[in-house]
């Protein structure tokens, strides 16, 4: 169960706050049956474009749809993440969608490896090649104890670059140079 604490950063006592933990990873291969795996596609909207790193995202995931706020809980630490969301209806989301923001589209695969559920990002329009895993946990110990899967290739959960706040806007050719530094090779689906 993911641990809920007070929102202590907005000053309305009902505001609630999750404490999410993670790995992210280049994927090397598509795991086998991970494409057969219940999908849904999913929109994101960072907003204020004004900002290199957006922490405010808007969500259209399915018919499910979302505001929400993350940041680190430590600086220095993208494992560990204050994260607050707002659901919202189809018209509330429609009516903020419009707002000038930058956006990034996936279609996420969630299945199941050694006991953990995987989220695999397959990014389209212009960052389509680009694939990722997350694999999100109940514990730090848990965190700490999985060891990189062999169809991963690295763990970039401390590179800010792989963060939905700076891959949003951004095209395939904009990041290579930082996946040259991991031999990443595109993915074509």
């Amino acid at each position: 169960m993911i641990q809920i604490l007070e929102y202590k950063h907005i000053p309305f006592p009902a505001y609630m706050n999750q404490i999410e933990l993670e790995k992210t990873y280049l994927v090397k291969f598509i795991p086998e049956g991970a494409l057969q795996a219940k999908s849904e596609e999913i929109l994101d909207v960072y907003i204020p474009v004004s900002k290199d790193h957006p922490t405010l995202r808007l969500r259209k995931r399915g018919r499910k749809f979302e505001i929400t706020k993350k940041f680190p809980v430590e600086e220095k630490d993208s494992s560990c993440q204050n994260e607050h969301t707002i659901e919202l209806d189809e018209e509330e989301f429609e009516s903020i969608a419009g707002v000038e923001g930058k956006r990034v589209r996936k279609v996420r695969y969630v299945f199941e490896y050694e006991g953990k559920m995987g989220e695999l990002d397959v990014f389209q329009d212009g960052l389509k090649g680009l694939i990722l895993v997350d694999f999100e946990f109940e514990t730090i110990k848990e965190k700490d104890a999985l060891q990189t899967p062999d169809f991963c290739l690295a763990d970039v959960t401390q590179e800010k670059v792989f963060a939905g706040g700076m891959l949003c806007g951004k095209t395939y050719l904009d990041i290579e140079p930082f996946l040259k530094k991991y031999k990443y090779k595109r993915i074509e689906l």
